[in-house]
């Protein structure tokens, strides 16, 4: 997210000649070559030497117009949603990175360009590079990630900690959502709150978009992201997911199979994550979820109310909303947590040791603890999240902990979790602020 918008930013501010073009979405490729055409007139500062009015006719001409403009000076070319460029299938694009390697070869890298392609698909832009694919060992990666909670907390300068870990939550990290969330002065749970009144809000169309270009094709992906984007915690095993997806409740054996791929290809695309408890010695205890902190809350409090807020009802929505959040957020939080807790003790003597922080709980699922810090042989560190503002981690609470006999614990220190840090002497405690700096 904000790809695009980085990209523009950098060749806007260079002052060197420039042409941003962008791929069109399943349009042939005529269309796609007519508005690349249209980009060199569009550009701020035109290549030079070109005739404005000239639509090439095929990819190797455009590229040849560039590499005309590079023998007058340095050339910056942004190939934006260069999957959409090829105008087709699979097979459309390997023409179009055969040409594009073929241009580079002979022309373009003798001459100073630079190339930048852009693209959302995470899965497909990582395949441009495998050694079997035209333009293997010709370009550096470079994955731009959503902001995580330390550069949410940058941008949210002044702001209480425990609000910028509701923006971090709500938004995902999108800087598009956060400055949706910055221009209206509301607090994170207001501007989600006062969104769901408005049906045509960034904070209820951004997730449909984001579906449109990464699973518009398939509709049993879809069905899988909205199951596991429902549930508090996730599901627990590939039956359930699929049982959750079936139309009867019961999945039969091609709807275990549909569920089974659309799970590797989301996994693939980022979209979901695969928790595995400390010490686990089977798979079957995975939890499959959805990755991404705003299409979760997105689906357990936008999706389902998509009629009543298109209706002009997102009151409805808006008090479900406010019913659930409190509590919501306190499991939504867990991963980034642990990620915090993770990244803190590589500094901290207090959780020496900690290679892998990981939730924990039973087969039965009768005992569970928030995150479990690994070491090589034994657990250094146990701890209880409990993410509520009125008040702090309780010696119950700890009590508790303690009593869930996590594996492998015998000697490990016990940390609690909570918005204001307030937790008994007994544990090593951590607020909302400490975990800001995580990422410092």
């Amino acid at each position: 997210m904000g790809k695009s918008t980085a990209a523009e930013q950098f060749v806007a501010g260079t002052g060197i000649p420039y042409v941003f073009a962008t791929g069109l979405y399943r349009q042939p490729v005529k269309a796609q070559l007519a508005a690349a055409s249209e980009a060199f007139r569009e550009s701020a500062h035109p290549l030079p030497g070109l005739d404005a009015s000239a639509v090439a006719e095929t990819w190797r001409e455009w590229l040849g117009q560039v590499a005309l403009a590079a023998t007058e000076g340095p050339v910056v070319v942004v190939l934006d949603e260069f999957p959409w460029m090829a105008g087709g299938d699979a097979s459309s694009l390997a023409n179009l990175e055969g040409i594009l390697q073929s241009s580079w070869d002979r022309t373009l890298s003798k001459l100073p360009v630079l190339l930048i392609l852009i693209g959302s698909d995470i899965a497909v832009m990582e395949q441009l590079g495998q050694h079997d694919r035209p333009l293997y060992g010709r370009f550096q990666p470079l994955v731009v990630p959503s902001l995580n909670p330390g550069e949410v907390a940058q941008g949210m300068a002044g702001a209480a900690s425990i609000d910028v870990w509701d923006a971090y939550l709500l938004t995902g990290g999108y800087p598009r959502l956060l400055s949706s969330l910055a221009m209206t002065g509301d607090t994170p749970a207001q501007w989600a709150r006062r969104s769901l009144s408005d049906a045509t809000a960034p904070w209820v169309v951004t997730a449909r978009l984001a579906f449109d270009a990464e699973i518009a094709d398939s509709a049993a992906a879809y069905r899988v992201l909205s199951s596991l984007g429902a549930a508090e915690r996730g599901e627990l095993n590939l039956g359930s997911v699929a049982a959750k997806t079936s139309t009867t409740g019961v999945a039969t054996k091609t709807e275990q199979t549909a569920a089974l791929r659309a799970l590797h290809h989301l996994r693939e695309k980022g979209l979901i994550d695969v928790d595995e408890p400390a010490w686990a010695t089977s798979s079957r205890l995975r939890r499959y979820r959805v990755a991404d902190t705003y299409l979760r809350v997105w689906f357990r409090y936008v999706e389902k109310h998509q009629g009543v807020i298109a209706r002009g009802r997102g009151d409805i929505a808006a008090n479900a909303f406010d019913r659930d959040w409190p509590t919501f957020r306190g499991i939504l939080v867990e991963p980034a947590v642990r990620e915090a807790l993770l990244r803190i003790a590589r500094t901290d003597a207090r959780l020496a040791g900690t290679e892998d922080v990981r939730p924990w709980w039973t087969r039965d699922g009768q005992k569970e603890v928030d995150a479990v810090g690994m070491g090589r042989y034994r657990s250094t560190f146990i701890g209880t999240i409990k993410w509520r503002v009125s008040r702090g981690v309780t010696e119950n609470d700890v009590r508790a902990l303690i009593a869930a006999d996590t594996p492998r614990a015998d000697d490990a220190a016990v940390v609690a979790v909570c918005p204001s840090g307030e937790v008994p002497s007994s544990a090593v405690g951590f607020s909302a602020a400490d975990l800001l700096t995580a990422w410092s």
